[in-house]
């Protein structure tokens, strides 16, 4: 039985941008008339702090190649790609504190089921490897992926159909998905109400992340 079960009964997805190489990357804060930056490079990494107001912070660098406004997961996630890209002189900046709009309250799921696109599969594939082995190798910091299990519901026969060509499709790009019928949903995640489930389908590595854990490890 999963100890926590992610599930739900219609597709939403949400993709995360892949990307390979290796360079310098700097990060900035702006919170309260304080400033810090973080930089990564030659696998030295500096942390300077001000709290000097904005206007006369020497920080904040006075020039960038890309800046990136917005520090939560997307944002962070596009600085540290661009970096990961060999783009230099890559800047964040964040009004209060990382995390601290949408990302902190983000459920986190982890899933590679869903997509009839081989690249937003590839993606998922790629954003569970990221969460759950690449970024704690890379920092030595847990990103809380929890590979709990996940199980997409079919209550109709057309969803059920559906998700049986999805599933094909993920099969074919190396998702490990089983159909699986009422009776293995509610044993496996008692909380779900089972009286209109035709079927689930099941990846029992995928999960879900910490939402701040995984943005500060990207930071």
């Amino acid at each position: 039985m999963m100890g926590l079960c992610s599930a739900r009964r219609h597709f939403r997805g949400r993709v995360a941008a892949a990307v390979a190489g290796s360079t310098s990357r700097v990060c900035a804060e702006l919170s309260s008339g304080a400033v810090s930056a973080a930089t990564w490079g030659g696998g030295r990494k500096t942390f300077r702090s001000s709290s000097a107001p904005l206007s006369a912070a020497a920080d904040v660098p006075a020039e960038a190649n890309v800046v990136v406004v917005g520090g939560g997961i997307i944002g962070t996630s596009v600085a540290y790609h661009l970096a990961k890209l060999g783009v230099p002189e890559v800047v964040l900046l964040e009004r209060d504190r990382l995390t601290s709009g949408t990302t902190w309250h983000a459920a986190g799921l982890i899933n590679t089921f869903g997509s009839l696109s081989a690249t937003s599969t590839s993606m998922r594939c790629y954003t569970k490897e990221l969460y759950s082995n690449i970024l704690p190798e890379e920092t030595g910091m847990s990103c809380g992926f929890m590979p709990v299990g996940f199980v997409e519901l079919a209550c109709d026969d057309d969803r059920l159909q559906y998700y049986r060509r999805v599933a094909a499709f993920n099969r074919l790009c190396g998702v490990d998905v089983a159909e699986i019928a009422p009776e293995e949903v509610k044993e496996r995640c008692p909380v779900i109400e089972t009286g209109d489930v035709l079927a689930g389908f099941y990846v029992d590595t995928d999960g879900r992340a910490n939402p701040t854990d995984a943005t500060m490890a990207l930071a």
